[in-house]
């Protein structure tokens, strides 16, 4: 059975690495090993073996991820290459064919194009802009959830906070997903790989623990600003974590020794919070910087202020579509942003901010030179 071109992430090989500003990405600056390890004994990580690790996560690391979800156990925790392939293996454990998933937009859409191959097919339901003035949101329509959760629905996906606008579900709207799983007595995957990348600081709620078919999964990529590492994690009941297991055995079989222990490090509880802070850090110090750039463009742009990650989702009013126009920005201006219509969406553009600000105010100026062309 053939399977879509997941356009984003071939859109992103074939070009992030040829463009003189590259604001596709959606986490922050990555952090170095050296900064990683400060006041470690890279000694020991030097004289490392690089031998098999544990298929499913060293107990060490399985133990320090297990802390970052309150109730979570070292059982309940398995360990892969990177959040793309934990949700990959997740849905490829749990869909049937003939049954469907229901799937969040705007969203990174590979769970989309899974559903469709390992399952019945895809049901979206939508994020909305909601509010006046600066209490304007992404919010989530549960009418619409309500309604295309059905007794063939296997698995409800979101992902909160959201990529790419950046919004977080509240307490409310966390829960009407919750009633809707249990209703349909479906799974419930909760990909929560930007929880601590907040831009008031404050964690976003988990998932884990508000009903017994959740499966949480994340990874180092957005929130710590680790991607090199390609370490990714599911949080999930024991059952479902040795079915997933099954599956990974026949995928990448275990983590890369080197991730597995510089994993561990990163998530010690104390250098994890010193982690997120950098990176809400990095948030903190961009954010106004692209606030101001959205506001010089008040007839182009219709923006909406992400609750988390580096990413904002910034709709435009001109005569051409999305994909046009991101072709059009990386030829003319050698910048690169990712176009709406690749996360379910229209006239949009996904920029990411979380890198060097001299590198992100010159990528915006080569767009806005696009945009007076237009």
């Amino acid at each position: 059975m053939d399977i879509e071109t997941f356009q984003m992430e071939r859109m992103q090989c074939l070009y992030e690495n040829e463009v003189e500003y590259n604001l596709s990405e959606s986490g922050v600056q990555p952090m170095s090993v050296a900064e990683l390890m400060e006041g470690q004994d890279l000694d020991a990580l030097l004289s490392l073996g690089l031998g098999y690790p544990h298929s499913n996560g060293s107990p060490e690391l399985r133990e320090r991820i297990a802390a970052f979800y309150p109730g979570a156990q070292p059982e309940n925790v398995t360990v892969m290459n990177g959040g793309s392939e934990v949700n990959h293996i997740a849905l490829w454990t749990l869909l049937e064919p003939g049954r469907r998933l229901a799937f969040m937009v705007p969203n990174y859409m590979q769970g989309w194009g899974l559903g469709r191959h390992y399952g019945g097919g895809s049901d979206a339901f939508h994020l909305v802009i909601r509010g006046d003035g600066a209490g304007r949101r992404w919010a989530l329509d549960v009418d619409e959830l309500q309604r295309i959760v059905t007794d063939r629905t296997s698995v409800v996906l979101v992902t909160n906070p959201n990529n790419p606008t950046g919004a977080a579900l509240t307490e409310e709207e966390m829960a009407a997903v919750v009633d809707v799983a249990r209703r349909a007595d479906a799974w419930l995957l909760a990909d929560e790989i930007y929880r601590g990348a907040e831009v008031d600081g404050r964690t976003t709620p988990t998932f884990w623990g508000r009903y017994d078919k959740v499966i949480v999964t994340s990874g180092l990529s957005k929130a710590f600003g680790l991607p090199g590492l390609r370490l990714g994690w599911a949080v999930a009941p024991p059952d479902l974590i040795e079915r997933l297991w099954i599956h990974h055995d026949y995928t990448t079989l275990t983590p890369a020794m080197l991730s597995d222990r510089l994993a561990a490090a990163a998530m010690e509880p104390s250098r994890r919070e010193r982690i997120l802070d950098r990176t809400r850090g990095i948030i903190r110090r961009n954010l106004p910087l692209l606030e101001e750039w959205a506001g010089s463009h008040p007839d182009t742009f219709d923006y909406v202020k992400p609750a988390a990650g580096a990413i904002a989702c910034v709709g435009y009013d001109l005569p051409v579509g999305s994909t046009e126009l991101v072709d059009r920005i990386r030829v003319e201006q050698s910048a690169l942003v990712v176009p709406g219509e690749q996360f379910g969406m229209g006239k949009y553009l996904r920029i990411g901010f979380g890198s060097d600000p001299e590198h992100l105010v010159k990528g915006l100026e080569r767009i806005s030179e696009t945009l007076r062309r237009l």
